[in-house]
């Protein structure tokens, strides 16, 4: 598997120190045989996993990230690196949302995700993030593919935890989903949150409310976006725009349940227009 390359944040927030906490590397590699998508590759070291693939819809191969700690603490490092070869169709998806916990400024967990496609359909569907109040993460996801792939993908957030009236107060996320297409960089969708800023509560930031998704989908067209709009979601919770033919959605909600449901309504919108089949949900959704 070839590694996919990717520069490291650059920020003057909180730095890394070096603790004694979970560092784990996932790699993933999937290619097309006969009939099915397989698994072909699958190494691990530390507490990141997937175990056996899914077909409940026949040729994609649907799989689950798991991290059995059950959360991420200050000072972990994660990193997943996902190759999808010619003619490969994987959907991506995890048991439950991830937590991420309180955490010293200075213990800063991070996160890496990149995943690299050749002629191949990706469709990234983890559950929901959920920064508890004084966590401190930076979490990128960089999708490099080709013009012959297709990609739907999206990256849920709740900022502090609602149901237990406890607002992201303090701490500090950096939050990266890049999407390149030969080397070029199509969408680089960066945020820096710290805790308490008034950006959460502005208008032309967070408005007030606590969870947000972006999702991107390639390639798409006009009549995509067309197509999205039409579900008539209220023009305050969610944008759709095309930038270099690639659909950026982005939705604001008052908690992660609702946003899960106007992305999967997204999702279920689109996926016939981009990878040509029917929504197929993942069974792990319904447990």
């Amino acid at each position: 598997m070839s590694a996919v390359t990717a520069k490291p944040f650059t920020t003057a927030q909180p730095q890394d120190a070096v603790y004694n906490n979970w560092r784990a590397h996932l790699q993933l590699g999937f290619v097309s045989r006969a009939d099915k998508t397989v698994l072909s590759r699958r190494q691990h070291e530390g507490p990141l996993l997937v175990q056996r693939p899914f077909y409940p819809e026949g040729e994609p191969c649907h799989v689950y990230l798991i991290h059995p700690p059950g959360g991420v603490v200050a000072g972990d490092q994660l990193l997943l690196q996902a190759e999808l070869s010619v003619g490969a169709h994987a959907v991506i998806t995890t048991p439950a949302a991830t937590k991420f916990y309180r955490a010293a400024p200075d213990r800063l967990a991070r996160v890496e995700q990149q995943l690299q496609l050749t002629d191949a359909t990706l469709e990234w569907l983890p559950q929901e993030s959920i920064f508890f109040n004084g966590t401190a993460v930076r979490m990128r996801t960089r999708i490099d593919l080709d013009a012959a792939s297709r990609f739907i993908g999206w990256e849920l957030a709740c900022y502090g935890r609602r149901a237990c009236n406890e607002d992201f107060r303090e701490g500090y996320l950096h939050q990266a989903f890049e999407l390149w297409c030969a080397g070029k960089p199509l969408v680089l969708d960066h945020l820096r949150i710290c805790g308490g800023d008034p950006m959460q509560q502005a208008v032309w930031g967070l408005n007030g409310l606590t969870a947000m998704g972006s999702l991107l989908a390639y390639p798409a067209t006009p009549e995509t976006v067309i197509a999205v709009r039409e579900l008539a979601f209220e023009a305050h919770q969610m944008s759709c725009t095309l930038v270099d033919g690639v659909l950026l959605c982005r939705c604001l909600c008052a908690d992660g349940a609702q946003l899960k449901e106007m992305l999967q309504r997204i999702w279920t919108c689109l996926r016939p227009r981009i990878v040509g089949r029917p929504a197929v949900a993942p069974r792990i959704w319904a447990t």
